[in-house]
């Protein structure tokens, strides 16, 4: 699972291979306040960002043996605000002395009529979701807690349930390729919110 808030990247001439570096975790919905307090003395926020968006994940089946997938994502509590299309890569699990999953990331905002566009390609959208949580921020590193409601009318984002009893907690910080010692601040920054949370590099493909 993303992590609802996007980051805002600028559009540039050159060819920056930027890339997420991710840890993950999860609370239960007891541990909540507890988690927050503790992040609001960690974080350069004390009052966390909070943010209401919806989801849609679309596919693109090609020849390959996996679709091509692109997130498009818009918020339901700022009137106004961009559209986003996420492109997540295949992360990077290899190397056991970096401490987070590291996976390449593109990140634009967009015109309304986005999800018109995907259609128009040839994508179809596979599965949608509305997440609500908390965003506070250390430097450059982002924390989200956030909680995943399924969308039970299609298209009705009013319409909602929630898929679990916990939050899903994710430390990540967008760098260009190569700025591993990232992964240090941010095994360093989640050893202190334990126990409450135990933030890890997960493999997405033990989770399919």
């Amino acid at each position: 699972m993303e992590a609802p808030p996007v980051t805002m990247m600028p559009v540039t001439g050159g060819t920056i291979n930027m890339m997420e570096y991710l840890l993950q975790g999860n609370v239960l919905d007891h541990s909540l306040e507890s988690l927050i307090h503790r992040l609001r003395g960690l974080c350069d926020n004390m009052e966390p960002e909070t943010f209401v968006d919806h989801e849609m994940v679309f596919l693109l089946k090609g020849q390959q043996a996996s679709p091509f997938v692109l997130r498009a994502r818009r918020s339901l509590d700022r009137a106004g605000a961009p559209w986003h299309l996420r492109y997540l890569g295949q992360p990077e699990m290899g190397d056991k002395n970096r401490h987070a999953l590291v996976r390449n990331c593109v990140d634009i905002a967009t015109s309304e009529n986005l999800t018109d566009f995907l259609m128009e390609m040839g994508f179809r959208m596979d599965h949608e979701f509305v997440a609500r949580g908390h965003l506070f921020r250390k430097g450059i590193m982002k924390i989200v807690v956030y909680k995943i409601f399924r969308i039970l009318v299609p298209g009705n984002t009013d319409n909602t349930e929630a898929l679990s009893l916990s939050y899903l907690v994710e430390l990540s910080v967008v760098a260009p390729a190569g700025q591993d010692m990232v992964s240090d601040d941010m095994r360093n920054f989640a050893e202190q919110l334990k126990p409450l949370v135990h933030l890890e590099k997960i493999d997405p493909k033990r989770l399919m």
